[in-house]
């Protein structure tokens, strides 16, 4: 049975589930127990499971990350919730340093099946440092799977799979997206395979690649220009930016010909570039047009006033569309 849920309804029933079929699964973050979270993900699960395993953190990004680590090689799979994106840097470096190389510096005697779940991206009219993209920065790094869901179905199935997962997974929720829509969500648990991308929409004439809110950019696009002018995009979701279904998007590509990637990240050094180097390494001859990038600019996010000069737009999309299919 299913029923209508938003995403970040989604995510805690996730969360709930694993909590209860798992007593190794264990939260921990800043105002999760009390308060349920920044964005009440975790609300009412420290009335259910208690404050040993829904544990309220001190502020210290570094401390919650670090503890977690330790507690994931001594047989406990923790799930941290960072506030924001952008709050994460001081705990950059036992991730990327101890999470990420545990399994390599072991040669395979230790693991860290560890989560990180974190808002992140534009389009709540947050502060500074409160609406980053910076996914680049951990789908840079080899031992880490890095996920960012696009609707509900896919985050819950998705964080199920992630804490199933022997290893580091970052976690990426679009902030914009936790209430955004509803749709039918399964009640029984069910797994969304990581590495998997998903075509969500059939075309012949241009593949559009994009994860979490830029899904939605991308398949409004699409439909307006197929209402324009009758041309036909692919839309696919990529959902895992670490490790990438290259085939998924290699077979897209030798259908249509053309491609555009969408992604609010800033655009230099972008997931977008690792993209267009795959297309053009493994079917460039089948390209009938340069492969363009729709992104965000390489400024810091703006301020909420000019936010949206800075988000790509189903307007700079359709202009991207154009000019590919133009070409």
């Amino acid at each position: 049975m299913s029923r209508k849920l938003t995403m970040v309804q989604a995510i805690t029933e996730a969360i709930d589930q694993k909590l209860a079929q798992d007593s190794r699964v264990m939260l921990m973050g800043e105002d999760i127990g009390i308060n349920g979270g920044v964005f009440r993900a975790t609300e009412g699960l420290i009335e259910k499971y208690g404050s040993q395993r829904v544990v309220d953190t001190p502020l210290a990004e570094a401390g919650i990350i670090g503890s977690a680590i330790g507690l994931a090689l001594n047989g406990m799979i923790p799930v941290v919730e960072i506030q924001f994106l952008a709050f994460i840097f001081p705990g950059f470096e036992q991730i990327v340093s101890h999470a990420a190389r545990m399994r390599y510096r072991t040669r395979g005697q230790f693991e860290v099946p560890l989560v990180i779940r974190t808002p992140y991206g534009a389009g709540i009219r947050g502060p500074e440092l409160h609406s980053e993209s910076v996914e680049t920065f951990f789908a840079h790094t080899p031992g880490l799977r890095v996920v960012a869901p696009s609707n509900p179905y896919d985050a819950k199935g998705l964080l199920i799979a992630a804490i199933e997962d022997r290893d580091p997974v970052m976690f990426l929720e679009p902030t914009r997206l936790y209430r955004a829509f509803k749709e039918e969500v399964p009640e029984d648990m069910y797994r969304v395979p990581i590495g998997q991308a998903k075509v969500v929409q059939e075309g012949s004439d241009l593949s559009i690649f994009a994860w979490g809110a830029m899904l939605r950019e991308a398949l409004n696009a699409a439909k307006r220009i197929e209402k324009e002018k009758g041309w036909k995009c692919e839309v696919v979701d990529l959902r895992t930016l670490y490790p990438l279904d290259r085939d998924t998007i290699i077979q897209s590509v030798k259908k249509t010909g053309r491609a555009i990637v969408v992604h609010e990240a800033h655009k230099t050094a972008g997931l977008g570039a690792e993209i267009v180097s795959i297309i053009n390494d493994e079917a460039l001859v089948y390209l009938k047009a340069p492969v363009k990038r729709i992104t965000g600019f390489d400024i810091p996010v703006p301020q909420m006033s000019v936010e949206d000069d800075y988000m790509p737009t189903i307007e700079r999309v359709e202009r991207g569309i154009l000019e590919t299919v133009s070409f």
